[in-house]
């Protein structure tokens, strides 16, 4: 049972396929009950894990991994098919990639990341998810989604700016200071 949390994120990972056929396909009702499942198995998974203590070091990697996948993918795609801005797509993709390279770098140069998702981060998520859904709902249903989809997107952009540059600052922090311990004479004063 403890490994539920894990088979949901890589699901939602492979999720990302049949969404991309379903929207390439113009297949707009399909894709918006599949996606929602997909973005729901992300409070799922993290729900579960929490709650029973199904946490694992897989998870803490696969959590963050699947959601990159399934939003940049779904970005991508819809901004493609003339959807979503390519400069808002871009900006949640830079986003993304700023931050891989930048854990990346820092498990090169210092070792294992200890870190946890901010708040702002989280927010970021969900304002992308809830921008993406009413993406999709509204090439699946009738009526006047500009205004809301404008305000969702403004919503991205700011909190992505954010997240991007908290994350940015924070791991830069650490990482001085990860610098810092490792010029230290060893005196036993660390």
């Amino acid at each position: 049972m403890r490994h539920i949390p894990n088979a949901l994120c890589v699901l939602r990972m492979l999720l990302l396929v049949p969404i991309a056929v379903l929207l390439l396909a113009d297949e707009y009702r399909l894709t918006l009950l599949l996606f929602g499942f997909a973005a729901a198995t992300d409070g799922l998974d993290g729900f579960l894990a929490k709650r029973y203590g199904w946490t694992s070091d897989l998870g803490k990697i696969l959590d963050p991994l699947a959601d990159k996948i399934l939003l940049v993918g779904v970005f991508v795609i819809l901004a493609v098919l003339g959807r979503v801005p390519v400069w808002l797509a871009g900006v949640a993709v830079a986003r993304d990639v700023v931050i891989t390279i930048g854990a990346i770098l820092y498990r090169r140069l210092y070792g294992p990341l200890q870190g946890r998702p901010t708040i702002v981060s989280k927010l970021n998520t969900l304002c992308q998810i809830l921008y993406l859904l009413l993406i999709v709902a509204a090439g699946a249903l009738a009526g006047d989604w500009q205004v809301a989809a404008t305000v969702l997107g403004a919503l991205v952009f700011v909190t992505t700016v954010v997240s991007g540059l908290d994350y940015v600052i924070t791991y830069m922090r650490k990482a001085l200071d990860a610098s810092r311990r490792l010029e230290l004479p060893d005196s036993g004063l660390r």
